[in-house]
């Protein structure tokens, strides 16, 4: 009796649940961050073993890539990339890329280059297992807030990327942007660039507005165009040519971002 009670409740639950998602847009939407999210914990918790092998290191970003990159298949989210032989150069570099959502981080995996690392905030430690991963695969933590302890960090940066061979990731608006523009760009990568002497590549995505929403509650499938723009030198630049950098190379990405988003579908 009490068998055949919890395998209706279970149908009932299966047969609902089936029915929300067919119909309701609010229970997709929340579903699939779930899964998104779900996916990359999960997966981090499976990865964490085989990473903690090699203790940290950059090659470790390997597994997260392998782990990562089923996941657009199965969201349906489609990703092309434009300019993509701009990150075919030798030597160290910083990539700046716009930061809409979590989904971000699909497009990243598709087009990382080899020695590549990523500086994220200190929010991801809330990510439990997914921030052990990060930190063994060679991210850097920041606390955005405090600017002398960032300041800090991006020298100390400065001189691994350059003895490593190491490329930099970094989300330049501080945090995720679900409007069609950009916020205004922090000035930290551009610093990390110019201490460096290291090229900067801008990366654009397009607007997931079409098929991403999150005042509306709507993620279904759709398609991401990445442009990769031509690296801007920063040989002979020093601290004070930091501001116009960061504005010229906003600049840029801006005009490419409505240009490119206009090719994926009206935003909503």
């Amino acid at each position: 009796m009490a068998l055949s009670l919890a395998l209706t409740n279970f149908a009932l639950f299966f047969v609902g649940s089936l029915l929300l998602f067919l119909y309701s847009n609010t229970f997709r939407y929340y579903f699939r961050v779930c899964f998104l999210i779900g996916w990359m914990l999960g997966m981090s918790l499976l990865a964490l073993p085989v990473v903690a092998l090699r203790g940290r290191n950059v090659a470790n970003m390997r597994v997260l890539r392998f782990v990562m990159l089923p996941l657009k298949y199965i969201l349906g989210i489609q990703i092309s990339v434009q300019g993509a032989t701009n990150l075919n150069l030798e030597g160290p570099y910083v990539m700046v890329a716009n930061h809409q959502s979590n989904v971000d981080y699909l497009g990243m995996i598709q087009i990382l280059p080899a020695r590549s690392i990523l500086i994220v905030t200190k929010e991801i430690f809330y990510m439990l297992t997914v921030a052990v991963v990060c930190w063994l695969s060679g991210f850097i933590f920041i606390d955005d807030k405090k600017t002398a302890d960032t300041t800090s960090a991006m020298a100390a940066v400065a001189e691994t990327m350059v003895r490593d061979n190491l490329r930099v990731w970094v989300f330049p608006e501080g945090t995720k942007n679900y409007y069609s523009t950009m916020l205004p760009f922090k000035q930290e990568a551009f610093h990390l660039a110019v201490k460096a002497q290291v090229p900067v590549i801008p990366v654009v995505m397009s607007s997931y507005r079409p098929f991403f929403n999150k005042k509306i509650k709507k993620f279904i499938p759709g398609q991401v165009t990445i442009q990769i723009l031509p690296p801007v030198k920063t040989e002979g630049l020093a601290s004070a040519d930091v501001p116009e950098l960061t504005d010229r190379v906003r600049e840029a990405m801006l005009s490419s971002f409505h240009e490119i988003s206009e090719g994926t579908g009206k935003q909503a």
